[in-house]
């Protein structure tokens, strides 16, 4: 018992979120008599939530390193805007029009990236002028006009669905995919307490590792089931199982994620250590601006359209994933899976208030109350540890 209490202390942003997530759930899946967790619902919510996910995690790296980003929205707004003069105006291939996409994101991460980094300007002024810059140019792009219909190939990224094959109602390639993500995850989580063992690392008990391990099995098992029982796995979750990996690999197992961290803790220790600073902090919102044109090429997709108004407070709903996920507004701490873990929780609240009809107003005034009592958390635990 006292190791369980000592790891959820040491844990307790994660833990405490996780466990937050599943109150809402149950709490929301009460109030609507059933229907928050049926199979159509749960497809809806990953479909609904996608584009900020993906927000949420380049989001996290700005915040890890002690900026803000306020023009993702507006940058999202401008490269779906973009993306459908290429492929709707020109008739351009779809897959030339989305490599084209992210490369205008990173051109725009790049120049918010030069005036944070090099010229020293607060990452607060130039996003907010970012903001407003790319707002208006999506406007000027448009003409105030919606552009649409996509093509059907990348309407898919975000309305398709992984190939399945169908038995007794239920899709066997979406239960395998769960089956086999579950001994991925057994093997690696074996792989890494041997290796921490080697080196002399503490670990948790045998019984609580083995805990640990039925638990992610049954919810990912449970989760994939409730998937096969509907349409299957959509492709978006692919993607963004993918990002979430690979980001989580660079932030806890690269020189490159570390030194995001070090430029956060203390960006004058981190500079005097040898860490390239301004290199770190360009990257950083290169990365940003490519990942708010994936949200931007993921919500034209599902909107099948581009509009002036796309993209419209984008920014304070990943912003507000990333502080409720546990990450620090002074820097230097939060993680891939807190942020989506927070945007999760934002998107049961959006959700789950829908459906149970309440108005905009009031579903507007809890999601703030959220994000104040996260952060409110954050202070109060890092006030309680330096005492």
């Amino acid at each position: 018992m006292e190791m369980l209490t000592k790891l959820f202390k040491n844990n307790i942003r994660q833990y405490g979120m996780i466990i937050a997530l599943v109150v809402i759930m149950i709490l929301f899946e009460v109030l609507t008599g059933g229907l928050l967790l049926k199979p159509i619902n749960i497809t809806n919510l990953i479909l609904q939530n996608s584009y900020i996910l993906v927000l949420a995690i380049g989001m996290v790296l700005v915040i890890i390193t002690g900026h803000i980003d306020l023009s993702v929205g507006s940058v999202a707004a401008f490269v779906g805007a973009v993306a459908a003069i290429m492929m709707v105006d020109w008739q351009l291939p779809a897959w030339l029009a989305v490599i084209a996409s992210l490369l205008v994101g990173a051109l725009i991460g790049a120049w918010q990236g030069f005036w944070i980094a090099y010229v020293r300007i607060p990452a607060f002024i130039v996003t907010l002028a970012g903001m407003l810059l790319f707002r208006g140019l999506t406007m000027i792009v448009l003409e105030g006009q919606s552009i649409s219909p996509f093509p059907g190939g990348f309407q898919k990224i975000s309305s398709g669905f992984l190939p399945d094959i169908q038995f007794s109602g239920f899709g066997l390639i979406s239960i395998l995919v769960g089956i086999a993500l579950t001994i991925w995850y057994i093997v690696n989580e074996l792989r890494e307490r041997r290796s921490q063992r080697k080196y002399g690392f503490a670990v948790v008990s045998q019984g609580l590792f083995l805990l640990k391990l039925i638990v992610v099995a049954a919810v990912t098992n449970l989760f994939t089931f409730v998937l096969a029982s509907y349409a299957g796995i959509p492709n978006i979750l692919i993607l963004l199982f993918v990002l979430i990996v690979v980001y989580s690999f660079v932030m806890n197992r690269t020189v490159m994620g570390r030194h995001v961290y070090a430029l956060g803790g203390n960006e004058k220790a981190a500079g005097l250590s040898g860490v390239k600073t301004k290199k770190v902090t360009f990257w950083v919102f290169v990365n940003m601006g490519v990942l708010a044109a994936v949200s931007g090429l993921i919500f034209a997709a599902r909107l099948n359209a581009a509009t002036p108004r796309a993209g419209t407070n984008f920014e304070l709903d990943a912003i507000a994933a990333c502080f409720i996920g546990g990450a620090s507004a002074s820097g230097g701490i939060g993680t891939v899976f807190g942020a989506i873990i927070g945007g999760l929780v934002m998107g049961v609240l959006n959700n789950g208030m829908s459906l149970i009809g309440l108005g905009i107003d009031w579903q507007q005034g809890i999601k703030g109350l959220v994000l104040l009592l996260a952060v409110a958390f954050d202070i109060y635990n890092k006030n309680k540890r330096s005492a």
